[in-house]
């Protein structure tokens, strides 16, 4: 039996990945555990031993070798002693083996719940892990059930061999889309929380991240650094504003993002389902920035106030409803790209 039990370990470790270390840490406490509340009378007297080597488990009771019994428990006598080692002296420990099929019902139940308890906790602990390295992330899951009552998707995704569902909650999906199960849908990953039943994986479809990752994925210079993006601003579903900067003078960032014959772009805004995107090249100079975050709106002047992170731009009287934007959202999503609160004024009133 315990040539079969130390194979079963080596097949969850295979199977499972969890180490051959920690489920014989797991197995010792769980057996001691049990023999403890088998032999309570002799609880700080029980032994296990676990010897992967030889692939043997041993338990014992430790009792003292005394001239005379007062608690047969943990004490015996020299002759008693003797019987089971010869050599035997007054006030030697003498272990006294247990087998495991002696064990109570219920001693032998607490010992399987702690084993399960602990192939539960290295399965999260090592989804958690993985996942945790996949924050910022995108992943590509599969919706297993949706939710109509409060609009949620269950999504089960994958990273390497581990998997674990989490919820799209309804406030994270964008507006217009629709799943079905079975669908493959790509999540951006905000963060992986510690859970009572697991690690709690947070996705998203409106994160800005979600965008950022799918030029990375899209557009090479991105990824080795020449084209750098600045910053996102995201109204999702609608229309995304990107700042993006260039650290090679010969390679113009606008252009390799939106690739040839805007192949790159196209990707991006086909997995968007239809979402706007508007290209922008950031400047350190905070006018001149402000002035093409308006885009596709034409701007006359750009003047920087004294107070604050505030700024006033004057465009053609032809253009304020086009650098307003519909609702206003693209002097909205401008002022969330550059950080400045801008003040809108038709050429015709500046002057």
């Amino acid at each position: 039996m315990n040539a079969e039990f130390f194979e079963a370990v080596a097949d969850i470790e295979k199977e499972k990945g969890i180490p051959k270390e920690y489920m014989l840490e797991k197995i010792n406490q769980a057996l001691l555990a049990a023999l403890k509340k088998d032999y309570p009378a002799a609880a700080d007297c029980c032994k296990v031993d676990v010897d992967e080597e030889k692939k043997r488990i041993d338990m014992y009771i430790q009792k003292t070798v005394v001239e005379e019994v007062e608690d047969p428990d943990i004490e015996l006598t020299l002759d008693e002693a003797q019987k089971i080692s010869a050599k035997a002296q007054l006030g030697d420990i003498i272990n006294i083996p247990v087998e495991t099929k002696k064990f109570g019902r219920i001693a032998a139940q607490a010992a399987k719940q702690v084993i399960i308890q602990g192939i539960r906790e290295a399965e999260r602990s090592m989804v958690y892990q993985e996942f945790t390295s996949k924050e910022h992330e995108i992943l590509t899951g599969i919706v297993s059930r949706t939710d109509l009552k409060n609009g949620a998707l269950a999504i089960k995704i994958s990273s390497n061999s581990e998997y674990t569902e989490t919820l799209l909650m309804a406030g994270e999906r964008v507006p217009g889309e629709q799943f079905r199960e079975g669908d493959r849908i790509r999540v951006y990953v905000v963060e992986v929380r510690r859970a009572t039943s697991g690690p709690q994986v947070i996705i998203s479809r409106t994160h800005p991240g979600l965008v950022k990752r799918l030029f990375e994925l899209e557009v090479p210079e991105i990824v080795d650094g020449t084209v750098e993006v600045k910053s996102i601003a995201r109204e999702a579903g609608s229309r995304t504003k990107i700042a993006v900067m260039s650290n090679d003078p010969a390679v113009e960032p606008i252009g390799a993002c939106v690739g040839p014959k805007g192949g790159r772009v196209a990707a991006i805004v086909d997995e968007l389902r239809g979402e706007k995107i508007d290209i922008i090249k950031y400047s350190d100079d905070p006018a001149e920035y402000v002035a093409a975050a308006l885009a596709p709106a034409d701007v006359v002047e750009v003047t920087m106030l004294d107070e604050g992170k505030n700024c006033q731009v004057i465009v053609p009287d032809g253009q304020l409803s086009l650098a307003i934007g519909k609702e206003g959202q693209n002097v909205r999503l401008a002022a969330k790209l550059t950080g400045y609160k801008i003040d809108i004024k038709p050429e015709s009133k500046a002057l």
